[in-house]
């Protein structure tokens, strides 16, 4: 039986019929690997023919068998042969298609490979009611979020489907959307076609109330026009459950932000403490406290989408491969990884090193400081690389000389206490805690600083100001008076330290 052949038919060609989802597991083995032709014919004894021909009955056993047939289909004028059993063709009879200039291909199932090139060449409306089909069919399966549902489609039409934005793909299923053919299709029409070598996409705009700039995409190899033509209905299609399926994550995410940002709170204040009720909630949501952890904290140096960086900064960490946990911290993202055995100095420098990459990365569209603490371990030590993390990310917002990111391991303690001090929350805790001179003996807080500079050396600090020692002495107890500060404790003179810097510092 040769199939009709119609003034409006088109030429098939073999990249499109591979690329068809029911093809009838088609593969190509031997010979030419492209070609077209506009007849199709399924018969095992016709005399002549064009183009492709299907046969029903499977390959010979014997070589010789194989060479003749290889040879009877070229002599009768057919440039392709599909047929059960290709696939095991001698070497022989693979080099005869080839010379022969002869495609071979073996197929399962050989009447749904020739209603597939049917539908290709004669019946393009026949091939999206097919498409549509299926998509029904996957809604009938409940998706537990949206990437179960791209799961779903992109099984059910056998081609690869990708949510996109204008800077690349936002989830996708069956496959990857090349950036090449990505900067080939337009965001502004409702659907659009494009083509890239030999990849070729369907798209149509995401109707989405809390996302904009959204297109959902269709896409694959050797995907000819008829089937692009079909695949921009599907998509049209399937979009209104996309954006559906949008806003449902998008709400569950918000809660899911809120509850993990409140957990996280109540950790941190908890300063090292334990809790039974914090301690089951994080266990329960997977927020391991053992091991050993590495803090970061993502502040937004302008107004940002605190979800949306949230979204961004999650899909950066999935390409570190090491658990990862992160949260909303007030508008950034305070986050850490987490390791069951202690890693190398060169393991932490590689993973502060992907960090910084996914830092790099996230710059290009939004203006970010990031902050790294150092390495802790249990749950004491987390609460403390966290805490050491937001302090540093809070440097990193003025630090452009560093590319607004700072880490406490190469800034050291001192230093790092030092910078905090300079910001608005600290300097004018500083000028309260040293008022009483400010105001009634500035003298004294000039000596208080030189003697906390020279480690509470009595005769270093009166070598240093050219007093006398018992001067220096006297100042010093005075100062200690007005202030109402213990200065043997550490803590004190450390914090009086910091304070005389602060206030002392050119341009306070």
């Amino acid at each position: 039986m040769v199939t009709p052949r119609r003034a409006d038919s088109v030429t098939l060609d073999l990249a499109s019929v591979l690329a068809h989802p029911d093809n009838g597991e088609l593969a190509h083995v031997a010979g030419p690997e492209g070609g077209s032709w506009q007849e199709v014919t399924v018969d095992e004894h016709t005399a002549a023919g064009s183009g492709l021909l299907i046969l029903s009955s499977p390959l010979p056993a014997t070589t010789w068998q194989q060479d003749a047939l290889v040879r009877r289909v070229h002599d009768r004028g057919f440039r392709a042969l599909a047929l059960p059993g290709a696939s095991a063709a001698a070497p022989g009879a693979q080099k005869l298609a080839a010379r022969l200039g002869v495609s071979l291909l073996a197929v399962a199932r050989p009447y749904e490979l020739a209603r597939a090139c049917w539908q290709l060449q004669q019946a393009r409306d026949a091939l999206t009611i097919d498409y549509v089909r299926k998509v029904a069919q996957a809604f009938e399966y409940p998706a537990t979020d949206l990437a179960d549902l791209l799961g779903h489609l992109c099984a059910a039409i056998g081609h690869g489907i990708a949510l996109i934005d204008g800077r690349g793909a936002v989830q996708q299923s069956g496959g990857t959307l090349s950036q090449e053919l990505h900067g080939a299709i337009e965001f502004s029409p409702w659907i659009s076609v494009a083509r890239y070598a030999d990849e070729a996409a369907a798209s149509v705009r995401v109707d989405s109330s809390t996302r904009e700039g959204l297109r959902l995409v269709v896409f694959g190899t050797g995907i000819g026009d008829a089937q692009l033509r079909a695949l921009s209905t599907v998509a049209e299609i399937m979009m209104p459950a996309v954006a559906a399926r949008i806003l449902i994550d998008e709400l569950a995410t918000v809660n899911d932000a809120s509850a993990s940002a409140d957990l996280l709170r109540a950790f941190l204040e908890l300063r090292g403490a334990r809790d039974a009720d914090v301690q089951t909630r994080m266990s329960e949501r997977g927020w391991r406290t053992a091991g050993f952890h590495l803090g970061f904290q993502f502040s937004p140096r302008t107004r940002v989408d605190p979800i949306g960086l949230l979204r961004a900064v999650s899909h950066e960490l999935a390409s570190i491969s090491v658990e990862s946990r992160a949260a909303l911290s007030g508008r950034s993202v305070l986050g850490w990884l987490s390791f069951s055995e202690a890693p190398s100095a060169s393991q932490v420098e590689t993973y502060v090193g992907a960090l910084h990459a996914a830092h790099q990365h996230l710059r290009r569209t939004r203006d970010l400081a990031l902050g790294i603490g150092s390495l802790q371990s249990g749950e004491g030590g987390l609460a403390r690389s966290l805490s050491e993390a937001t302090d540093a990310a809070k440097i990193a917002t003025s630090r452009s000389s560093t590319g607004y990111l700072v880490r406490v391991d190469s800034l050291g303690l001192e230093q790092l206490l030092l910078a905090w001090t300079g910001n608005d929350t600290f300097l004018p805790a500083a000028e309260s805690l040293l008022a009483p001179l400010l105001t009634e003996a500035p003298e004294l807080l000039d000596t208080l600083a030189a003697y906390l500079d020279h480690e509470s050396g009595i005769q270093a600090t009166a070598d240093a100001l050219g007093l006398h020692r018992n001067t220096v002495s006297q100042r010093v107890q005075r100062a200690q008076e007005l202030v109402g500060a213990d200065l043997t404790s550490p803590e004190t003179r450390l914090a009086l330290h910091l304070a005389c810097r602060a206030v002392l510092a050119p341009g306070s």
